[in-house]
């Protein structure tokens, strides 16, 4: 275990660091001026003070040397300041870092519940009408983009019928303290949905061939000689031998998953990681987007770390170097 520890922590500190890194490298050779984005590229300010800005923000340095100036200033707690917000990045995060892991944690749970029980029911149910139609859904859900889903439950639910709220997260000009816990639930459900579209159908499709494959199986049709319910043979063989296919598929979502709030949190005005990633692209943002991009490869490697956890729960014969998990 404590090799593993080891290995494992070694494994996120490089993951970061490439992260950081290749971040910084995209965002130094964007076309985007940090200055124009800054002072504004219409502002008729003089040359001096564009100079001012550039030296207070340290871009006339080298590109090497900025780097290792924030990564030492990070080593000591100071993720710099924001040049869009004006507020420390440290700050912003930890705000909308609890908005967006809330959204993000229900559409994948939404996803992955209502994927894997859809999944299973198919397969079950293999060639008929309840499968065709979960076939169609899927097959639908899979090339509609996040953000176009987004707009057409805004339209239908938001504008029409008038059932949720339009945008953001909590109620215009009510205080935080005030907002209930139903009015934050009413705000999410809509970005909540279209955040889940992103990753229900492969698990749903994934799931259905895996039970086709274990219900096509011999022991399953030994299983069934022997007298055994349709109820008995997917509790006792199915859900075990798709849960690992299923879980492993679920974890590796994250990545889609931190991708596809960018889009449902512009769509919903949704305060929350995406859409500050969405302004401080279009700002050129360099201390704010290297703070996103760090959190986010930090996501997803808690992501698939989680799933390989799991794994021994769901099947006790896995093995890690000879000894069980």
């Amino acid at each position: 275990m404590l090799r593993f520890a080891l290995t494992t922590l070694a494994r996120m500190i490089l993951l970061l660091f490439g992260a950081s890194v290749l971040c910084f490298i995209l965002v130094t050779n964007a076309p985007m001026d940090p200055v124009d984005a800054f002072v504004g590229t219409e502002s008729n300010v003089s040359t001096e003070y564009r100079a001012e800005v550039a030296e207070h923000w340290g871009l006339t340095k080298p590109p090497v040397e900025r780097y290792f100036v924030w990564l030492k200033n990070v080593l000591h707690g100071d993720w710099g300041v924001s040049m869009t917000f004006r507020r420390p990045v440290a700050q912003i995060l930890v705000e909308r870092v609890i908005t967006s892991l809330v959204l993000m944690m229900t559409a994948w749970l939404f996803s992955g519940i209502l994927g894997f029980a859809a999944g299973t029911a198919a397969g079950f149910f293999k060639n008929s009408w309840f499968d065709r139609c979960i076939k169609t859904f899927c097959f639908i859900f899979a090339s509609t983009p996040a953000f176009w889903m987004g707009l057409l439950l805004l339209m239908v639910f938001a504008v029409q019928l008038g059932w949720f709220p339009i945008a953001l997260s909590v109620p215009i000009g009510k205080a935080a303290g005030e907002v209930t816990i139903l009015e934050r639930i009413h705000h999410l459900i809509l970005p909540a949905l279209t955040l889940s579209v992103t990753s229900i159908s492969n698990i749903t499709l994934h799931t259905r061939q895996k039970i086709i494959e274990v219900m096509e199986s011999d022991y399953v049709l030994f299983a069934k000689s022997r007298g055994e319910s349709s109820w008995e043979l997917i509790r006792r063989h199915g859900l075990r031998n798709i849960a690992i296919p299923a879980l492993t598929l679920q974890f590796a979502s994250f990545s889609e998953l931190f991708g596809g709030s960018v889009l449902a949190e512009n769509v919903f005005a949704y305060p929350g990681l995406g859409s500050a990633a969405s302004i401080a692209g279009i700002r050129g943002d360099v201390p704010l987007l290297l703070g996103i991009a760090v959190f986010s490869a930090l996501f997803v490697f808690v992501g698939n770390l989680s799933a390989n956890l799991l794994y021994g729960l769901f099947n006790p014969e896995i093995h890690e170097g000879g000894e069980a998990l």
